[in-house]
């Protein structure tokens, strides 16, 4: 098991980021689909080649290719979103908000999931990525939908331990050569 093997790699110095992997993924509450594309978007959000090789395969395993996709999807476009309006918060010109984005998101309406799964994993990449208008977007979204705050929890819970587990282990990596 991948995971088994990535909780291996975790120096003793983080053996609460072992303990918290092996708790948010192993004792998650989250339905399966929920659960393993969270992890996936995390892994790839994460941008740690060993997280995401090692979560990779039994994210794939656990999806339907549709859900593999889409989480890939919500990786990808929140790389995006995370960054463009995160500047326009922090920039102290409020004209940035009133401009239109001209970007293209056409997956974020049809992201071929349920749209509360695609909004959990965008809400969890958002966290690792740190876009407070993001998270506000996708978290209000998800309770207008009727999910309850201990799923949204759960998810950016998912996405602090595994972006922890990545810096850690890169960083290992790099200390190591």
């Amino acid at each position: 098991m991948a995971l088994d093997e990535l909780k291996s790699a975790i120096p003793d110095y983080a053996k609460d980021l072992k303990l918290n992997l092996g708790s948010v993924i192993g004792n998650s509450e989250l339905p399966q689909q929920q659960l393993w594309g969270t992890v996936l978007a995390c892994a790839i959000a994460s941008r740690s080649p060993k997280v995401l090789r090692e979560l990779e395969p039994e994210a794939k395993a656990n999806l339907t290719p549709e859900a593999y996709q889409a989480a890939k999807s919500a990786a990808a476009i929140m790389a995006m979103n995370n960054v463009f309006y995160r500047t326009r918060h922090l920039l102290s010109d409020p004209e940035y908000g009133t401009m239109r984005a001209g970007l293209r998101m056409n997956v974020i309406g049809n992201p071929g999931v349920d749209k509360v799964d695609f909004e959990l994993w965008s809400l969890a990449v958002s966290a690792i990525n740190g876009c407070g208008m993001c998270l506000d977007s996708h978290e209000q979204v998800l309770r207008k939908a009727g999910v309850e705050r201990d799923t949204i929890q759960e998810a950016f819970k998912i996405a602090s331990v595994i972006q922890a587990v990545g810096a850690t282990l890169d960083a290992e990596a790099v200390l190591s050569e």
